[in-house]
């Protein structure tokens, strides 16, 4: 299926909402507590969570969407970075999520949605991406390799009620 790739503003914050909720239930459910995820998508995936970023101006988020009907099917936000500061360094930008629905992985989706993240990244003089992913995602973390990034570190993070060990990996590009 053709996908399209297109830089998100404003106006798109449902659509971003809707994406991350779906592939945060899609990838977590009987790994997490339902309620936890639950309590997450209603928190970390809410419209006006993304309509803030996409107004404040240092957070830029890419969309994928299906050519034919122009459905939502993954995206990307790049922003400053939000992870523990002993990680950080100048120059550095956080890959802070990459989704994409399930029915669309092994299309590049997820490739060129990195791709073009860290592209924009390299022009505006960024020296490293950072990511951090479920220390149990094996899938992200195998995807995140293939892209070259490599483990530098941990951070605790939280899903509703519980905590989760979360590794942070870091690109040089």
């Amino acid at each position: 299926m053709s996908v399209i790739l297109r830089e998100a503003g404003l106006g798109d914050e449902h659509r971003l909402a809707a994406v991350g909720a779906a592939t945060f239930l899609e990838s977590y459910a009987g790994t997490l507590s339902g309620d936890d995820i639950l309590t997450h998508c209603d928190t970390q995936h809410a419209a006006t969570l993304y309509e803030d970023w996409l107004i404040g101006g240092e957070v830029r988020m890419w969309l994928a969407e299906a050519a034919e009907g122009r459905a939502p099917v993954g995206y990307v936000v790049m922003s400053p970075p939000d992870l523990p500061p002993a990680n950080i360094l100048p120059g550095d930008v956080e890959i802070r999520r990459i989704y994409v629905l399930h029915r669309f992985h092994g299309e590049r989706v997820g490739w060129s949605l990195i791709t073009t993240a860290l592209d924009a990244a390299r022009r505006t003089g960024r020296k490293r991406a950072l990511v951090g992913v479920y220390g149990k995602n094996d899938s992200a973390i195998a995807f995140y390799k293939r892209v070259g990034f490599k483990v530098i570190g941990e951070r605790k993070f939280r899903v509703g009620t519980t905590v989760h060990d979360d590794l942070i990996l870091a690109l040089d590009i």
